[in-house]
């Protein structure tokens, strides 16, 4: 058996967790600078509110509702998401987390005689420790546990945790499911799928193995095979290192000064290059980028690049910083207001096993992973930004995150307070 733990409307649940008062209460939490609606709680669902709704179009409904809007807090949700899956690991010899918000749990070789209150037991626990309100969804197979665990979102009655294994109770389910909600099911396979009068996941089932293989190839056979209950996707129990990596921001004004642009892109390289560095890799290449408002169509308009190549691969943190700057400053114009701009690594590779030039400055090498590895650790220790390169200025991203809640659980000076009377 397989269970996928879903956290309810992550982002806004996290931000309750910390505001009680806000239970029962509609509530959405907006992207990066404010823009629009990234998570939404039931009460705001209901409202008639939808994902990625821009917050001026929805102005009107927050202020009559008295809608509870938080700008994003990633710090907050990411630690929050690190306490849910501890929580996961005493329940499973192995977990593999999907995404901030889901994990699958291997419950291969668990015995227990009750599934379905072991699903109850694992969404209990996870509010009790962590305040975060998980559905869990036991099957036997990955993609049929996601389906019962969407089951549990519909069905309170469930208590947080449902278990679907007989054949008949798959049936039932399957026959009323959308083929477009399963996973694994993109978008065009759906116009085909109901194009060809397929419009629930039991349609798709009744699909004879060799159309599905001619239509949808490997990954659709795969979602036939699991939606019949044979397990087919692989369990990981271990994130695959990233391919690439990008860090980008939209501002809150547009920039038009050199040092400031290269400030903010020296910070997105700087926490690039952490993530790199805690994924074993190296970077071969590194593009970076600045563009202006789209909206703003009476101002002048750019996309600017630059192609940064490291021949021998790199994880320091001077080497890309310094190069990051100085891309920018061979594209950057007086003429252009930049309202957005990021790092990408495109060409990474691990670093154990790949080989580079014997020609390299060996002492030099080693003096510079010696300062990275200080740099890792102090911000190990104290936090992103605890330790700055001079060119990032204070290190702040010059976004727009005027309703950002405290970092509750990963900044000392804004740890909650209580006071006993």
């Amino acid at each position: 058996m397989f269970a996928l733990a879903d956290c309810n409307n992550f982002f806004a649940s996290c931000e309750r967790v910390f505001r009680p008062d806000l239970e029962g209460k509609p509530v959405i939490v907006l992207s990066n600078n404010d823009g629009c609606a990234v998570a939404r709680s039931n009460e705001a669902k209901a409202l008639g509110i939808k994902m990625g709704d821009p917050l001026f179009k929805i102005r009107d409904i927050v202020e009559k509702h008295n809608v509870a809007v938080f700008s994003s807090n990633y710090p907050l949700y990411g630690d929050m998401s690190r306490r849910v899956q501890e929580v996961l690991r005493t329940f499973a010899p192995s977990v593999e987390q999907y995404s901030i918000d889901e994990s699958f749990l291997d419950l291969r070789g668990v015995e227990k005689a009750d599934m379905a209150a072991y699903a109850r037991e694992i969404s209990r626990s996870c509010r009790r420790m962590t305040g975060i309100p998980v559905s869990v969804g036991i099957a036997p197979t990955k993609t049929l546990a996601k389906i019962a665990s969407k089951l549990c979102k519909q069905y309170p009655k469930l208590q947080g945790g449902c278990y679907m294994h007989r054949p008949q109770d798959v049936e039932k389910v399957l026959r009323k499911f959308p083929v477009g909600d399963v996973w694994g099911i993109g978008r065009r396979s759906v116009k085909r799928l109901n194009a060809m009068g397929i419009g629930t996941a039991w349609d798709f089932v009744q699909m004879k193995e060799y159309d599905v293989r001619k239509l949808f190839a490997l990954p659709g056979w795969r979602t036939w095979k699991e939606l019949q209950g044979v397990p087919s996707v692989e369990f990981e129990d271990y994130l695959e290192p990233k391919q690439s990596i990008c860090v980008s921001r939209s501002f809150a004004k547009e920039i038009r000064d050199v040092g400031d642009l290269c400030g903010q892109v020296a910070t997105f390289a700087e926490t690039a290059v952490t993530k790199l560095r805690k994924q074993g890799s190296l970077a071969l290449e590194m593009a970076v980028f600045a563009m202006t408002n789209r909206f703003h169509e009476d101002d002048l308009q750019t996309f600017a690049s630059q192609l940064v190549v490291f021949p021998d691969g790199t994880d320091d943190h001077t080497t890309v910083i310094v190069a990051a700057a100085d891309a920018v400053r061979t594209f950057f114009s007086h003429r252009y207001g930049y309202k957005k701009a990021g790092v990408v690594f495109t060409r990474v590779v691990q670093k154990e096993g790949f080989t580079r030039s014997l020609f390299r400055d060996s002492d030099t090498d080693e003096r510079d992973e010696r300062l990275s590895q200080a740099i890792d650790a102090v911000t190990a220790t104290f936090g992103p930004g605890a330790i700055l390169f001079g060119i990032q200025g204070d290190g702040q991203i010059r976004s727009s995150h005027e309703q950002q809640s405290p970092h509750y659980t990963t900044r000392w000076s804004e740890i909650p307070k209580v006071s006993v009377k």
